[in-house]
């Protein structure tokens, strides 16, 4: 049993946190929306803190959650943030995700207190943190990514140690660019297909079995089939992440012509009103172009 800690409790963070609790730690809980951190605290028994600082004054290892880097700046910098609680020696860890370069400063000022920082954003959706198995990708020093690796596990099963701080997000980055782009692929393919003539379950089996096989694909179309659009991963959430994608193509010199286009894409999809769905649902704004709905015939 460890004190740890568990800052944000949006649609990834509850259920991480409650997933700690259940394993038998003690964890400090605070969250912008003061009633989410009650309900986990009436349900699993976690430690109510009125200020990210208190946080950490009980914790020796800290986890969050938020939604982008002006967020984890605050929440780690702002009046009565982490950095004025945490002790000497303890381990904060940022489980968002956000700009690499501002991640880098973050560490940087922990570091000057003698606190340890790792970047350590998680895929797996909504589903994967309520059944703990998110995998994570970890930046930091690896000696205390060690240290601390046994409170991932029940949040997340394949643990990624990537190198130095930032490296975590720069491998999650390039996680969403692919995946993203596959998604902007599966609209335009699947579109067209069904516009066509081809029925959509047809088309799935046949991507299914041939080279264009996708795990992606196959856990999202059953979705776009019934036009079931909740959310698991947000548009405007991925929309953000692309947003860093780019950023840090632009500091290192790299080209994602593909991706910039994906972006505008999901900036259709927000300025149509879907920003808050599943991210599945950016296959309306080519339907609507294209006078077509893809949905299963049954």
């Amino acid at each position: 049993m460890a004190n740890l800690g568990f800052i944000g409790l949006g649609l990834m963070g509850y259920p991480m946190a409650r997933n700690l609790l259940d394993a038998g730690h003690n964890v400090a809980l605070w969250s912008h929306s003061p009633g989410k951190a009650q309900k986990l605290a009436a349900e699993k028994g976690g430690t109510l803190c009125n200020t990210p600082a208190e946080v950490a004054a009980h914790a020796d290892c800290m986890f969050y959650c938020v939604g982008d880097s002006q967020m984890s700046t605050e929440l780690c910098l702002g009046t009565d943030g982490l950095l004025s609680g945490a002790k000497p020696g303890s381990v904060v860890v940022d489980a968002s995700t956000i700009s690499p370069s501002a991640s880098r400063k973050l560490s940087a000022a922990f570091a000057a207190k003698g606190v340890h920082f790792l970047d350590a954003p998680c895929t797996g959706s909504r589903p994967g943190a309520e059944s703990g198995n998110l995998t994570f990708m970890v930046g930091g020093d690896q000696a205390v990514f060690e240290r601390v690796k046994p409170f991932f596990e029940p949040m997340g099963k394949k643990l990624y140690y990537c190198g130095g701080p930032g490296l975590g997000l720069h491998a999650k980055l390039t996680q969403n660019l692919v995946l993203s782009n596959l998604l902007n692929a599966f609209n335009e393919g699947l579109v067209l297909s069904t516009k066509a003539g081809v029925d959509p379950n047809l088309m799935l089996d046949i991507l299914d079995n041939s080279a264009a096989k996708s795990g992606l694909i196959s856990f999202k179309a059953p979705y776009v089939f019934r036009r079931d659009f909740s959310t698991n991963f947000s548009v405007k959430w991925m929309h953000k992440d692309i947003g860093l994608m780019l950023d840090s193509a632009a500091e290192l010199e790299v080209p994602l012509p593909l991706t910039a286009l994906t972006r505008q894409m999901f900036q259709a999809a927000i300025a149509s009103g879907h920003g808050e769905e599943d991210i599945c649902s950016t296959i309306k704004v080519l339907e609507g172009l294209a006078g077509v709905e893809v949905k299963s015939k049954a």
